[in-house]
């Protein structure tokens, strides 16, 4: 009985521990305009067709930086760390020590959770890239892409669509 109340408690703590390993901060997420730059996909000497063709010139491609709002812990990540904390140092020793085990268990574990939400509800910075062209018509389109590829300043390109190619 006493066997199966200790198989019982470790599996539950590593079933706790393996949830709150769950908890990592997420890939940065692109937040992309509403004109993506999608790579030139047609022959170099077909003419792209389609009601919205335009041509310009690349006039300018800037870093734009946007950072998220971090937010405070709220506690969940100190009670659920404590509590595998706790679950797991209760496995460690007998009487007395089981005892102080458990305890630095419940505090370390609370501390560690506390950390874990923290870091997972801090600011998170990302960067994006704003490729301004000049149209033929005198205007000018921005466009938000993650990346700018091969596009440089000068180069000249055809927007398709809403989409941004070399030309």
């Amino acid at each position: 009985m006493k066997k199966q109340l200790r198989i019982l408690s470790l599996t539950a703590g590593v079933a706790a521990l393996a949830t709150l390993t769950a908890c990592v901060a997420p890939q940065p997420v692109y937040e992309t305009a509403r004109y993506p730059y999608y790579p030139h996909t047609q022959p170099a000497y077909a003419a792209p067709q389609g009601p919205y063709v335009e041509y310009g010139q690349i006039a300018n491609i800037e870093v734009v930086r946007s950072e998220t709002r971090g937010a405070a812990p709220g506690g969940g990540g100190a009670v659920a760390g404590g509590v595998i904390g706790g679950v797991l140092g209760n496995q460690i020793g007998h009487g007395g020590g089981r005892a102080a085990a458990t305890a630095l268990g419940i505090v370390g574990g609370a501390l560690l959770g506390n950390n874990i939400e923290a870091n997972n509800n801090a600011p998170r910075a990302y960067e994006s890239y704003r490729i301004s062209v000049q149209t033929e018509h005198g205007g000018y389109r921005a466009f938000d892409v993650p990346s700018p590829g091969d596009l440089r300043i000068g180069d000249r390109v055809v927007i398709n669509g809403g989409q941004i190619s070399r030309y």
